[in-house]
């Protein structure tokens, strides 16, 4: 779903773990009626530990916590590690719990893909950065570089609405316990959020990133992680180019996830000749989900450009119109490609081509039929099962995942 778009609100990025883990433990222990958490991943790591900490300490106080996980994403958590926090009111709620065929996970698709907090219906965080170690610089080479905001104002009434329809489809429903209220400005920002679910509102925030690149007359920057986006959103980043616009795109250079860079790299041809300038980021895996259009128009969030994110997954990003935010997303995003980046040039892709032709036509085309293709599969409804001191919890198993 599509809010309306909000003013009157602060924004504050969040770059890395190093600066979204210690605010939002902080919101957490400042909690004073209600914490509702959304995430794809929970690690039994150091984060995941602490996250634990903190939610207990503010059940045992009296807040209302709802954790909502996703049962594929979230699946290596121990019995103890939940039942520590059911056993103190928390209710953990898991997306989409499927059964094992010969040992394998089958809810592959479709999954809870949102990374959403919101803390008393007052403040609330939104991104990219799931509760795990590898989005920490001590986690070493492998550590994810990812994004996130913390907002005030009405736009978290409307964060908060999203989180309580969600757990409308828990056997408990949502408590009620926040009615937040919109008629509150904390700053001047204004901001939209967009909801992608597989219902009514399965094209939400790729039509956000549609309006801003078809209206885009200067610059637009994309920093995302997994990019191998649907035909229209290709042909309007090329139009863009083509019409003079600079059009900048920050890639996986050292990809935590091998095919991700293969499937991007399909599309460098088509985007190079038309003058889009590709970068590979190559300090680290890149997580991000970022962009900016012009000097004002900005998002950060949970969707990648890629089939899943477009057309499966549950996503949430937030549209922000703030020339101050714009600014420093873009100059920390330009300081990015220059310091870390590796710059893909036409020459470079067209090197070996004709082998590559018949799969970068495949892939284009691939990309056109996609939300097509994916109509064939079973459309999962919200289905979430709440976890209770006497549920059993399956073991541990190790899987990759795309995040």
């Amino acid at each position: 779903m599509t809010f309306a778009w909000r003013g009157g609100n602060d924004v504050q990025l969040l770059i890395n773990g190093e600066e979204f883990f210690p605010s939002v433990f902080e919101s957490i222990r400042a909690a004073r009626r209600e914490v509702l958490l959304e995430t794809f991943i929970i690690f039994e790591d150091k984060v995941g530990i602490k996250l634990q900490k903190a939610l207990i300490e503010a059940a045992e106080r009296g807040v209302t916590v709802e954790v909502t996980v996703d049962g594929y994403g979230t699946a290596d958590l121990s019995s103890e590690y939940i039942l520590a926090m059911t056993r103190v009111g928390i209710r953990v709620h898991m997306f989409d719990p499927r059964p094992r065929l010969l040992g394998m996970r089958t809810n592959l698709f479709r999954r809870l893909h949102r990374k959403i907090v919101v803390i008393d219906g007052e403040l609330a965080f939104i991104g990219g950065i799931n509760f795990c170690i590898d989005h920490l610089a001590e986690f070493g080479p492998m550590a994810k570089q990812d994004y996130a905001v913390r907002v005030r104002g009405p736009i978290v009434a409307d964060i908060h609405s999203a989180s309580r329809e969600l757990l409308e489809h828990t056997p408990e429903g949502y408590p009620g316990v926040v009615q937040p209220r919109d008629d509150q400005p904390a700053g001047r920002v204004a901001m939209l959020l967009a909801i992608r679910d597989n219902e009514d509102h399965n094209t939400d925030i790729e039509e956000q990133y549609l309006r801003a690149i078809r209206r885009a007359q200067q610059r637009l920057l994309v920093a995302n992680a997994y990019f191998f986006p649907g035909y229209r959103l290709l042909r309007e980043l090329r139009n863009a180019a083509q019409r003079g616009v600079q059009v900048t795109l920050i890639l996986q250079g050292q990809p935590d996830m091998p095919w991700a860079r293969i499937c991007g790299r399909l599309l460098y041809n088509y985007l190079l000749r038309d003058g889009v300038v590709i970068h590979e980021y190559c300090e680290k895996p890149l997580h991000g989900k970022v962009a900016i259009a012009d000097r004002e128009w900005s998002t950060v969030g949970s969707s990648n450009l890629d089939p899943l994110s477009l057309s499966l997954n549950l996503e949430a990003n937030l549209f922000i119109r703030d020339a101050g935010f714009n600014q420093r997303l873009y100059e920390h995003l330009q300081q990015l490609a220059i310091s870390s980046c590796k710059q893909v040039t036409l020459q470079r892709v067209m090197r070996g081509y004709w082998w590559r032709a018949p799969l970068v036509f495949l892939g284009y085309h691939f990309t056109r039929r996609f939300p097509a293709i994916v109509g064939w599969l079973p459309a999962h409804q919200p289905r979430l099962t709440s976890l209770h001191p006497e549920t059993p919890v399956e073991q541990p198993y190790k899987q990759e995942k795309t995040s």
